[in-house]
Order: structure tokens, then sequence, then C-alpha cells
């Protein structure tokens, strides 16, 4: 598996475009906040102490949740490409289990999600530090690095069910597209979940990865707000809170942090679930 895995990471960081592609929406998000959102953002909270790292660090949290999203896809577009080109015939007589081979696209997604995500997370903190903004307590690194190696796992099993459900390239390179390019709003990254119609925000909510989000805004916001939200009405705090989707809330029920990690492990139990069956599936097919 090893072996198989080594192989899976040689193909996807040997084609650049492949790489720079499956980043395309962590791009996307950070320049449109670098270039023209985040000064709007920043004048709408004029009236809050640090405004400008608050929302630095509110649209850098939501890179991370979404970076392992899009960079797995675009690892496991290798699984594709062996089945489309019927590679997966070869490696199914070769002295290696099954098991071994879905184990090495796996372990191989993972392992590249992982990277970037960890990535993403240096560059967040220097541009958050050199944009003003304080760097994150030793502490929070802790947390957040554990987030990143939970939510890196629900997207990459998430993912292998998705791929699992294509056969050719050409629909899975669509897929791709599609998906970076909504990946932004349904985590409520290009815009803050209170300027969407309620129908959209019950979608966004409903989404794993947003949960994954609001765990990492929480973690990196929460220094940046104590100062923000000093002598400010905890009701206002609460709902600036809600519309940033710090906090999500159902009804009058508020999602705490251990019931998003709660949605999260089930994602990751899930998805691994049905990845299993649609793998099985296409074995006898």
């Amino acid at each position: 598996m090893i072996a198989f895995t080594k192989r899976n990471l040689k193909i996807y960081f040997r084609d650049k475009s492949n790489v720079m592609f499956s980043l395309l929406a962590v791009f996307i998000i950070i320049g449109l906040y670098v270039l023209f959102l985040g000064d709007v953002w920043t004048k709408d909270l004029r009236d809050f102490a640090g405004a400008r790292e608050l929302m630095d660090n509110w649209v850098m949290a939501g890179v991370l949740a979404v970076t392992s999203f899009t960079t797995t896809m675009g690892m496991l577009g290798s699984m594709v490409k062996d089945r489309e080109l019927r590679m997966n015939m070869d490696f199914y007589i070769a002295p290696i289990s099954r098991t071994a081979l879905t184990g090495g696209y796996i372990a191989g997604a993972y392992i590249v999600g992982l990277l970037m995500t960890l990535l993403a997370f240096t560059a967040a903190e220097i541009y958050i530090v050199v944009n003003g903004g304080a760097l994150l307590a030793a502490e929070q690194i802790v947390k957040v690095l554990a987030m990143i190696l939970l939510t890196t796992l629900m997207n990459t099993t998430f993912m292998v069910f998705i791929v699992s459900l294509f056969r050719s390239q050409s629909a899975f390179s669509v897929a791709s597209t599609v998906f970076g390019t909504l990946i932004g709003f349904v985590t409520g990254i290009y815009l803050p979940i209170g300027m969407y119609p309620e129908a959209v925000q019950w979608m966004i909510k409903l989404f794993p990865v947003s949960h994954a989000a609001a765990i990492f805004r929480n973690l990196m916001m929460e220094k940046p707000m104590q100062t923000a939200f000093e002598g400010v009405p905890e009701e206002v705090a609460a709902g600036l809170k809600t519309e940033l989707g710090i906090r999500y809330e159902f009804g009058s029920h508020v999602v705490t942090q251990t019931e998003s990690l709660l949605v999260i492990a089930g994602c990751i139990v899930l998805f691994f679930i049905l990845g299993r069956l649609c793998a099985s599936k296409g074995k006898r097919s």
C-alpha cells in the first residue's frame, strides 16, 4: 500500500496544472477578499475595534475548511483516470490486495489534503501578522492543527465517495469545476451566511464542511472577538456571530461546537461506508 500511495502522490505532484487547479477555489477566495471584499466587510464593521483582524481571521478560517476539500478531489482524479484507462484491471492481477489499492488512494488523498491545508494555515498566519494582526496562541494552534487532521479526514472520505461515482475523466473534470466554484458559497465564505436567502442559509448549515468552518472561526477569531465585542451588548455580539457563520442556529437552537464535531465524525463514518459500497459495486461492474 505504501508503494501505491507513493505512486499516486508522484502522479499528483508531477502534474503542476492539476495541483494549481485543485487550489483554484482557495485562490479565488483569497483573491476576492484581498482585492475587494476585505475592505467592504471591514467598513461594515468599522464601529468594532480590530475589525480588519477579525475579518482576516474569518476568511482564513474558511480557507482552512475548504483547502482539503478541493485538493483531495484533485488528488483522487488519478483514481478516475485509472478506471477509465482500465489500469485498475492490471492492478487487480498484481500481487496486491484490493483493500491495499483503495487504501493507497485514500492515504494519498489524505496526505495531499493535510499538506496543502498546513501550508494554507502557515500562509494565513503570515498574512494576518503582516497585516497587523496577532499570531495565534500556542493552545489555539494545537486545536487548529487537530481540527485540520479531522477536517481533512472528513473531506477525504467525502471525496472518495464522490469520485467513486465517476467513470470518465471528462465527467470528473466538469464536477471538479462545479465543486470548486460552489464550495465558497455553500460554506458561507464568499459572503457571510446572513446575507443569503433563508433557503440557502439552511443549505449552508446542513453542509458538513460548513461545520468545520464554524469551528475554525471560533478558534481563530477567539481573541479578535474579545477585542471587538468588548463593551458590546451580548445580543449584538450574538447576532453578529450568527451573521458571520461563527455559530449556526436552527430555530431557537444554537449549534454547539460539540454538536458540530459530532456532525463531522458522523460524516466520516457515513461517507466511508458509502465509499466502500460504491467501490464494491464498481468492482462487480
